[in-house]
């Protein structure tokens, strides 16, 4: 596990800089353009710190999203093993719903499955058995990704870097939860698929084992990383597992079905902005 480059003085002005970037809807220039030693620690304490910001400001933690969890991710952004972020509580849309005009900057969506625990996970040996155990039901879900870091860097045209991501949590900005609730047990979910459509076009689709082999090994990474900040997941908690499929870019009013065929379908809608008066 890599160290810290960062003073406390640098990681609190660049998560004060990331507050201020997602409640204005205007993404900051690469932290990693501008801290090219930064390290993944380092990033993390960048967003414990904006965490920390936005609970103080009234927002709550309900749960925890992982990403990058498929080789081809974690090769195209040279890493070994994912990343993660939180869910706020004003992150959740229910099925079916209509995300408000201008809520995010460059919105994309994925396909996951969501772990919504009965029991607490903490500790470095957590297994995928373990989480079994303590899941109290699986459902399907859509993820909305955002960026509060730009894309790339309009001097260099340089793209942003894992850094960038993580401390950006790891760019989770929305969530939508529908379809069948299922047992953990009762389902083989290495085998739950899903077709994403976009407008009635099918754009992306994939299976779950192609998250780490499991869906369940993620929940089982992450609970195995918090740790090492004496931190776990909790009852309660929802988890984003990990896509399966690659995020597709959604535009004012794009709508999106996930069909997941045995676990049933959820969609949303992105709104368009209202006409001037």
């Amino acid at each position: 596990m890599s160290g810290t480059m960062l003073s406390e003085r640098e990681i609190a002005e660049a998560a004060a800089e990331l507050y201020e970037a997602e409640r204005t809807g205007v993404p900051v220039r690469q932290l990693s353009a501008r801290h090219p030693r930064m390290t993944v620690e380092d990033a993390y304490a960048v967003q414990r710190r904006t965490v920390a910001l936005h609970t103080a400001a009234g927002r709550r933690v309900r749960g925890r999203k992982i990403g990058l969890t498929s080789r081809t991710m974690q090769r195209a952004v040279d890493i070994t093993e994912p990343d993660y972020g939180v869910l706020y509580d004003d992150m959740f849309f229910a099925d079916g719903d209509t995300v408000p005009a201008g809520r995010y900057t460059m919105p994309r969506v994925e396909v996951e499955l969501a772990f919504i625990l009965g029991e607490d996970l903490k500790g470095p040996d957590v297994t995928r058995y373990d989480v079994l155990r303590a899941t109290e039901f699986v459902t399907p879900a859509l993820e909305i990704l955002d960026a509060r870091v730009q894309m790339k860097d309009p001097e260099t045209g340089r793209g942003r870097t894992i850094v960038d991501t993580i401390a950006d949590n790891a760019a989770d900005a929305g969530l939508v939860l529908g379809g069948r609730d299922v047992r953990p047990l009762d389902v083989d979910l290495r085998w739950v698929a899903a077709l994403l459509s976009r407008n009635a076009v099918v754009e992306e689709s994939g299976v779950a084992a192609a998250v780490l082999g499991h869906p369940a090994n993620g929940v089982a990474w992450l609970a195995a990383r918090l740790a090492g900040h004496g931190d776990g997941l909790k009852a309660g908690e929802v988890i984003l597992s990990g896509s399966f499929t690659a995020p597709v870019h959604a535009r004012s009013g794009d709508t999106f079905v996930a069909d997941y065929g045995p676990l049933g379908t959820l969609s949303v809608h992105f709104g368009t902005p209202e006409p001037a008066a």
